[in-house]
């Protein structure tokens, strides 16, 4: 049966709600996915994820291509031309297949007189591939990151900032977390092997495991029934890192989509768990997975800046903050955070970050134990910040993440390893 949908002018609308209407991809494309065949659900990701990774590349090649850029409501046909170039220069898609699907996509946006420019700027582009390609790396900012956040970067990291910038262009590795209530991840890497998937295990932390190529997750052993978990191993360091008990009160604030909370309940089965999130439409994923893993934990919409409102006068044991952020540390999954982000959110993040710590840790037991992470390689948002808490309560210390001078522990993203991330654990005195 033939598909009734065109995939290039479903990316292409995808692509115009992130750069003209500022929503992000992790939102708009399960919804997207929805609506065509299991056999395109990856395609659509690579080609909206693809575009967003090599944006201002694809930006030069149209503005050589065309006199005038289309503006208003031809706005989609230019990020429809994108797709197209993307297509010719960075998948195995036959070249005429491309160009006819992608020029077909006019007619499904309702435009079908443009048919005519759409081919033509394409089998142009495909005639000048090569030498545009060349003149393209001399005319444009070949670290494909805005000049904001690349300054920002190169000033963290000085010595490694290249680094972390070619590790943010490329395709993300994708990691598991075996579900130790099941399989040890020797065990599970065996079933993985049966299933003719390629993994290795990662030594620094005892649930992870990378494959060697990602897959779809319905084709992982017992993914149906909670064997196992897609999540980065440096995400997976927070639970960790957070130790938590059996019989222990634990808060988890900022837990969608669930990954981190699952992940204490996978650790302490037995203790209890309240999941707090800002986003309703996000709390349903925490609800989703802890369904799927068969996990229990009490979860609730409220804001970490009000915990009055939704935690009345108990105490923990444990606090995980997941603290919003930059999620500057984890741009190779979302490159869409590129043109997402602005340099002003840095500091009203940092304003936030601060509100929601000192707003929590009155509910912290004394000797109880915080965990801030955040997805972040921003010294702002993370050592300074922790730096800048420790000043203002003396009934806070560092727990072996870091000295006083230097704060917590900050991963840097890395080709075959995690993310990035930061962690820092609070003890209160």
């Amino acid at each position: 049966m033939k598909n009734t949908y065109n995939l290039r002018s479903i990316a292409a609308k995808a692509i115009t709600q992130v750069l003209d209407q500022g929503q992000s991809l992790s939102t708009i494309i399960p919804e997207l996915q929805q609506r065509v065949s299991d056999k395109d659900k990856a395609l659509l990701q690579e080609l909206c994820f693809g575009v967003m990774r090599v944006l201002p590349q694809l930006e030069w090649f149209i503005n050589q291509l065309m006199a005038k850029p289309l503006k208003g409501k031809q706005r989609i046909f230019h990020y429809l031309i994108m797709v197209g170039i993307y297509q010719l220069i960075y998948t195995r898609i036959p070249a005429h297949a491309a160009l006819a699907e992608t020029v077909n996509g006019a007619i499904d946006l309702k435009r079908p007189q443009l048919k005519g420019l759409i081919n033509g700027v394409l089998r142009q582009f495909q005639r000048q591939q090569q030498e545009l390609v060349e003149r393209a790396n001399n005319h444009i900012n070949q670290y494909l990151h805005p000049k904001w956040l690349l300054e920002r970067i190169q000033k963290a990291y000085p010595q490694s900032w290249q680094n972390i910038v070619d590790t943010n262009n490329q395709k993300p590795p994708m990691w598991l977390r075996v579900n130790q209530l099941h399989h040890t991840a020797n065990e599970y890497l065996t079933l993985l092997k049966e299933a003719n998937i390629e993994a290795e295990l990662d030594t620094s932390h005892p649930s992870a495991a990378r494959l060697l190529t990602p897959c779809p997750v319905n084709v992982l052993p017992g993914f149906d029934q909670g064997w196992v978990t897609i999540q980065d191993r440096s995400a997976q360091g927070c639970a960790e890192l957070l130790n938590p008990c059996n019989g222990e009160s634990i808060l988890d604030l900022c837990a969608a989509p669930g990954g981190k909370t699952t992940h204490i309940l996978e650790i302490a089965p037995k203790s209890k768990v309240l999941a707090i999130d800002i986003d309703t439409q996000r709390i349903k994923r925490v609800k989703e997975n802890l369904q799927r893993l068969n996990l229990h934990a009490v979860v609730k919409t409220g804001d970490g800046r009000l915990p009055h409102e939704w935690a009345a006068d108990e105490q923990f044991d444990r606090i995980l903050l997941d603290a919003p952020c930059s999620a500057t540390g984890v741009i190779r999954r979302h490159p869409d955070i590129k043109w997402l982000r602005r340099n002003e959110d840095i500091d009203q993040l940092v304003i936030l970050q601060s509100d929601i710590l000192e707003a929590i840790w009155p509910y912290l037991k004394k000797n109880g134990t915080l965990v801030y992470a955040t997805c972040s390689i921003l010294p702002e948002e993370n050592s300074e910040q922790i730096q800048s808490f420790l000043e203002r309560h003396t009934d806070a210390t560092l727990s072996e993440t870091g000295t006083l001078e230097n704060p917590g522990i900050q991963i840097i993203p890395e080709a075959i390893g995690g993310d990035g991330f930061f962690y820092a654990r609070l003890t209160k005195q």
